[in-house]
């Protein structure tokens, strides 16, 4: 049967028929060589058997190449620039540490979309308890956890062709019920209820976006946000948080005792470093530390732990917040000793930016290090943002900072 099976090569128009009898023609003129040159050995005329060695070695480069450009031209479409990507992954970006990161929203795929470019050992766990726009529409009808997070941070690793990720990113602003939908939201809901599992629904959109990493949910228990007021007051709802007009004292989950995915559990044992942010404090980091046990395990890993502060300050949320306090927010929500560095901001922003950020009652955070230092963690200031149409942090920029950290610190610990 086996010997059937290679007979196929054989088939018209394989396109390989000509270059495998060229390689088979260049080994037998190498041999013919090389038994004319142990034949002529007692004359010494050994020149026309080193013309036909030559003759041989070059068929079989020529057949040899010609045969992997026929393959490479049916499975790679691109042709060798895309074998080369495929290789430089394989050879280099698979060697890359091991890193999770923590958050949601727009800052966690901003991250990712850098870091993929330094290495493929990347795990996102990404907070579910977002319950507002196409999220949550999704959420209430479908009775699924939240997929609009997860889009993005799959969007951001995807390797698949553009187009691809704009597809999922395309969101309908007309059709009724369609209406303010995006493509990928609803593509992860259909897939949920076609393979019975939303973490299966995820491992079969990595799949169609070939994402380079993971992207896991925190929980794949179903949780609302709940906010404590400095007034008294609580808000349930993520996206109602904001809306309340009065100071964050505390946040929590319910239920309490909702249970962490054991995936994630399992990379942040096994990684060489931990990043929370950026993104919002309260509705997109802080989720994700509330779940089970994870923050233990953050704060018992021996991992680089790192914080990335945010930018701008979020009205509703964060107001008037300098960087130790968002740092302290999280050590008084988990444990002391949780961050080991905290990136921080300190390239000027342009006027105009500026202006336009006050009329939505947002301002640059304040890069208070010295204050971050008393909370025992060390500091990074860096130059480390766009701000073209948005003040955000560069992803290139920001996610080599946070790269070259952990070699450095690795190389150091032997």
């Amino acid at each position: 049967m086996k010997i059937l099976k290679a007979f196929k090569w054989l088939y018209p128009g394989m396109w390989v028929k000509r270059w495998i009898l060229l390689t088979v023609f260049g080994v037998i003129m190498v041999s013919m060589g090389f038994v004319m040159v142990l034949l002529e050995q007692a004359s010494g005329n050994r020149t026309f058997a080193a013309v036909i060695i030559i003759i041989g070695i070059l068929g079989v480069i020529t057949g040899i190449k010609r045969i992997i450009r026929s393959l490479v031209a049916v499975f790679l479409p691109k042709g060798e620039d895309e074998l080369v990507d495929m290789i430089y992954q394989k050879r280099v970006l698979e060697k890359g540490p091991k890193m999770v990161v923590i958050g949601g929203g727009t800052g966690l795929s901003t991250l990712l979309h850098g870091m993929k470019e330094y290495t493929t050992n990347i795990s996102a766990i990404v907070t579910v308890a977002d319950d507002g726009g196409s999220s949550g529409r999704i959420r209430k009808d479908f009775g699924i956890l939240p997929p609009g997070d997860i889009r993005n941070c799959l969007v951001a690793l995807a390797d698949a062709e553009p187009l691809m990720g704009k597809l999922f990113q395309f969101r309908f602003e007309e059709g009724g019920e369609l209406s303010g939908h995006s493509f990928g939201n609803l593509f992860i809901a259909a897939m949920t209820r076609v393979t019975g599992d939303f973490d299966a629904a995820i491992k079969e959109s990595s799949k169609v976006l070939a994402i380079r990493g993971r992207v896991l949910p925190s929980t794949l228990d179903k949780v609302t946000l709940v906010a404590e007021h400095a007034d008294g007051t609580e808000t349930c709802g993520e996206s109602k948080i904001p809306l309340a007009g009065s100071p964050i004292r505390r946040i929590r989950l319910n239920p309490v005792n909702c249970r962490p995915s054991t995936e994630a559990i399992d990379a942040i044992r096994k990684a060489d470093a931990i990043v929370l942010g950026p993104g919002s404090l309260y509705t997109s980091i802080m989720p994700n530390l509330l779940i089970g046990r994870v923050y233990q395990e953050i704060a018992a890993s021996k991992a680089i732990k790192i914080y990335v502060c945010n930018v701008m300050t979020q009205k509703g949320e964060t107001d008037d917040y300098k960087a130790s306090d968002h740092l302290r927010a999280i050590i008084e929500h988990t444990s002391p000793g949780i961050i080991d560095y905290c990136i921080i901001n300190t390239a000027k922003i342009p006027e105009e930016m500026l202006i336009k950020y006050r009329s939505q009652e947002s301002h640059p955070v304040i890069p208070d290090s010295d204050n971050i230092k008393k909370l025992k963690c060390k500091v990074i200031e860096a130059h480390i943002i766009n701000a073209k149409d948005y003040v955000r942090h560069e992803p290139s920029k920001l996610a080599k900072l946070i790269i070259d950290l952990v070699i450095s610190l690795k190389k150091e610990k032997g």
